[in-house]
């Protein structure tokens, strides 16, 4: 009977066990992987739908209005008559999404 009852105790634990990593497993994606996926999705959709005319903040924080929209790469211009050629995966946000933010 001793033997029966260590089994069946050691089958719960290892049931309780399992549930509860399903359950840390659940909340990792929840809190995690979950918003980063929707953050990159959103990323994507902005990159996708760039224009020309748009403010735009480069990854090196660098300030432009787009002035030419090409398949991989995007031509910014900086300052008057200043114009530079960026990958689109550089373009971070709109910049007056930025200023509205600060106001």
């Amino acid at each position: 009977m001793n033997i029966l009852t260590v089994l069946l105790q050691a089958q719960g634990s290892a049931a309780s066990s399992m549930v509860m990593l399903l359950l840390i497993i659940f909340i990792f994606y929840l809190f995690m992987i979950r918003p980063q996926v929707k953050r990159q999705k959103e990323l994507r959709d902005f990159r996708a739908a760039l224009q020309k005319g748009d403010k735009v903040v480069t990854t090196g924080g660098i300030y432009g209005k787009i002035v030419e929209v090409q398949e991989q790469a995007v031509i910014i211009e900086i300052a008057d008559g200043v114009r530079i050629k960026i990958d689109k995966f550089a373009v971070l946000k709109d910049a007056t999404d930025l200023a509205a933010g600060q106001k």
